[in-house]
């Protein structure tokens, strides 16, 4: 299952991909491929049948056989599934099949294990049997309905607003105050959701912002197929700026493209470049970087370039770094960054997917320090990415607030661990 750490393996997918070679070495990595991805998808769908309706549940044959028949419909069928709506035909309709049927069996497999933990011990202190097998199996249903159901409410509906005062030593006093909008991860894809994007724009045009930030993964698809989803972009409001950078699923579907789309809606695209704001006689530089996907991606003249981005800033003004993964903050600390915004993550989006987004980025949410100076805020997005879920790791719009004076302290590294509020 792949989600908020969605940039393993990017290379392979985002137009770069590397086929294995001809022969019969090649073949033999084919079969392996295909082999470990069958066996991944048959335990996704086979353990949560097995507390359902096996495991000693003893249902009317009625009830087994039409839970079999279900489990294994949607077994042979998820590959053909994804393939049609996330391959070359791109069928919205197939997507969205897939990818809910994806969210459900996750979920239905992570309250499966636990519930097949709590059937042992009930076991081993001799009060199994049918009655307790049936009682653990609809335990795990009514469960995982309502974290479904309320996972569905919580990725459809308008982000809430998170509000963060953040201190910038090197910030002046004109700056004193400066709103900073972060929206992350709309994630436009085969669910329409126009009407939802022009509640989005409005509420971020309540919050009065000084600077609007886009930080990527705008959609899944390419720019004519979301042009409706996209087209309330045009009307969010800044005072200063509003800029751009591109995030891995732009490199899915035409990354250049998506850099146009947005400046003919009024966005500055940071492709490996700056633009330097001013309030109070005091100057703020926002730069932004391609996504660390971009060179994989064999688009030219795309890939993450700090250097670029900073080239002929003044080094003695506070710099805003616009990168949509969090690990890149190693290379923004090592550059002396004031604070760098991500997104990426999405909080997880279905807990406990969480805890392997972790393996793969330092920080999953929230604001952490990393060297001397920087300090990164990374946030759960606006969207979803393919299932339409989010369970335990609510949506957001962030509102920075910049202040100068006394930051944190120095952080442990380039690479740390979280933050206070990075859970």
């Amino acid at each position: 299952m792949v989600m908020e750490s969605e940039s393993v393996g990017t290379a392979e997918v985002a137009g770069g991909a590397e086929e294995a070679p001809p022969g019969p070495r090649g073949s033999l990595r084919r079969r392996l491929g295909g082999g470990v991805v069958f066996l991944v998808l048959a335990l996704l769908f086979v353990l949560p049948w097995w507390t359902l309706f096996g495991s000693g549940t003893d249902w009317p044959l009625p009830v087994f056989v039409v839970g079999t028949v279900v489990f294994g419909a949607s077994l042979v069928s998820f590959p053909f599934l994804m393939a049609a709506g996330h391959g070359r035909r791109r069928s919205d309709r197939a997507s969205r099949i897939a990818d809910s049927t994806l969210g459900a069996v996750w979920v239905l497999f992570t309250w499966s294990v636990l519930g097949g933990l709590v059937h042992l011990v009930l076991i081993g202190s001799g009060a199994g049997g049918a009655h307790r097998a049936r009682v653990v199996a609809v335990a795990v249903a009514a469960v995982c309905a309502v974290l479904l159901a309320w996972g569905h409410y919580e990725a459809m509906r308008v982000p809430r607003v998170k509000r963060l005062d953040i201190r910038i030593p090197r910030l002046g006093a004109g700056l004193d105050g400066t709103r900073v909008v972060l929206l992350a991860d709309t994630h436009y894809g085969p669910i329409d959701r126009e009407r939802w994007s022009v509640r989005v724009a409005e509420a971020v045009n309540a919050l009065e912002a000084d600077i609007v930030v886009h930080a990527g993964d705008i959609a899944d698809g390419t720019p004519v197929q979301r042009r409706a989803q996209s087209a309330p972009l045009g009307t969010i409001r800044a005072r200063l700026a509003k800029v751009y950078v591109t995030g891995n699923h732009e490199y899915f579907s035409e990354a250049q493209g998506w850099l146009d789309r947005m400046a003919e809606l009024d966005w500055e695209p940071l492709h490996n470049r700056h633009v330097t704001v001013e309030r109070g006689g005091d100057a703020l530089v926002l730069a932004g970087v391609d996504d660390v996907t971009a060179e994989s991606s064999g688009l030219a003249g795309h890939r993450a370039n700090l250097e670029d981005a900073l080239a002929g800033a003044d080094p003695d003004r506070p710099v805003l770094l616009v990168a949509h993964q969090p690990k890149y903050v190693g290379q923004a600390a090592a550059a002396g960054i004031d604070l760098q915004v991500s997104g990426h993550t999405h909080g997880g989006q279905i807990w406990p997917f969480n805890f392997l987004v972790r393996i793969d980025q330092p920080v999953v949410h929230g604001l952490s320090r990393h060297g001397e100076r920087t300090q990164l805020y990374t946030s759960r997005g606006a969207g979803f990415w393919g299932p339409p879920f989010r369970v335990f790791a609510p949506s957001e719009i962030t509102l920075l607030t910049l202040r100068p004076g006394p930051g944190p302290g120095p952080g442990p590294g380039a690479a740390p661990g979280p933050g206070p509020d990075a859970g």
